[in-house]
């Protein structure tokens, strides 16, 4: 998330989410000069004056950039055809050598910043794409860079464990989304403790960082309790007078945790307000408001992009009993926008989303920008 991945500091602060910024911080305070040491890239977040979160998932760590894009620019219509054709080719590469795995606006430009891994193999080369306004691409370069960096102490092994169709490396899921609100970056992934699923809230500018906080649901289409599945994506929200994060689990359910609840080493149990629908996986997730009303609009593997009003949530029940398919609060399927990866908002009236024009690892990815609906 995804932030606010999935969302952008701007858009939170847009909405009345977040109470208070630190504004007066230095948010530089502590960064040095240099090139990074980023062993692989997935998640992107935008912070205050066009700082950069990176999540390193191989490293089990989050990098903060200073990208110096901090002029004030506006949003306009944006299409980029074949973005990863392109992006292969600014690498000199093909496209089925190149994977893309976020997409975070700035909310300050308004430019878009695109993580890619050059190859396929485990030691893929992360790079950074920047897209302006107009559709320019260029690499960022990160050669001589002011940034700082929040190395997690509790990440899970960094091998592959499991037998059979459940062998995985756990550390390429040390960290699965990240989004930054006022003055921390909140992150979520798995731990090496026994409820592996792991919620952070880690202050900025970083200085020591303490272990996660171990988190529980009620998983409805399996009809049991979790604790080793992490959040595919979240974003942070005001529910009544009290901030949460709603959090979205593959096969799907939907939870919301109080973000007064995030201390270091405790044990917590979200809940499940919705059952989205099983054989799904949430992709991204946006608020927006639209007519004096807050929407949450999620993209999904197989289920489409979905539409939820969020007045449901403050009075939704707990799910606690096994469900067929879906349950809780309900959502509305955009129709028209198909094929999304990848989603973020551009300004308060329309998002930037990267949407499969085909099927197979070489078929085109298009970047652009789309009316909220």
């Amino acid at each position: 998330m995804t932030l606010l991945n999935r969302s952008t500091l701007a858009a939170v602060c847009a909405l009345g989410l977040a109470a208070t910024t630190a504004s007066a911080a230095n948010w530089t305070e502590g960064m040095k000069a240099g090139k990074p040491e980023i062993k692989s890239v997935s998640q992107l977040a935008f912070g205050p004056e066009g700082i950069l979160f990176v999540a390193d998932s191989k490293s089990a760590a989050v990098f903060a950039l200073d990208t110096g894009d901090a002029k004030a620019g506006s949003a306009g219509a944006l299409k980029v055809e074949g973005i990863n054709q392109k992006i292969a080719a600014l690498l000199g590469t093909s496209a089925d050598q190149i994977a893309i795995t976020d997409m975070a606006v700035n909310p300050v430009s308004r430019n878009a910043y695109i993580a890619v891994n050059r190859g396929r193999s485990a030691d893929a080369t992360p790079v950074l794409i920047r897209v302006d306004k107009s559709g320019k691409l260029e690499t960022v370069s990160l050669d001589n860079v002011k940034h700082a960096k929040a190395q997690l102490p509790d990440a899970p092994v960094d091998g592959v464990v499991g037998e059979g169709n459940r062998k995985s490396n756990p550390r390429s899921e040390s960290i699965t989304d990240i989004a930054f609100l006022e003055d921390r970056v909140l992150i979520a992934g798995l731990s090496n403790e026994e409820f592996a699923s792991t919620l952070r809230a880690i202050p900025f500018p970083f200085k020591t960082v303490a272990n996660g906080t171990s988190v529980e649901i009620y998983h409805g289409a399996h009809g049991k309790f979790e604790t080793r599945s992490p959040i595919r994506t979240f974003i942070p929200f005001k529910v009544g007078k009290e901030q949460q994060l709603l959090a979205a689990y593959t096969c799907t359910p939907l939870v919301q945790f109080p973000l007064k609840d995030l201390t270091p080493g405790a044990k917590i149990k979200g809940k499940t307000i919705a059952e989205l629908g099983n054989r799904n996986r949430p992709l991204d997730m946006i608020v927006y408001q639209k007519d004096g009303k807050d929407y949450l609009l999620m993209a999904n593997s197989s289920r489409g992009i979905m539409k939820i009003d969020t007045t449901q949530i403050e009075g939704a029940g707990s799910i606690t009993a096994k469900v067929a398919d879906k349950e809780g609060v309900t959502y509305q399927t955009i129709d028209s926008w198909t094929g999304v990866d990848q989603l973020d908002r551009l300004d308060d009236k329309t998002a930037l989303v990267v949407r499969r024009n085909g099927e197979g690892a070489t078929a085109p990815l298009n970047l652009e920008s789309l009316p909220l609906p």
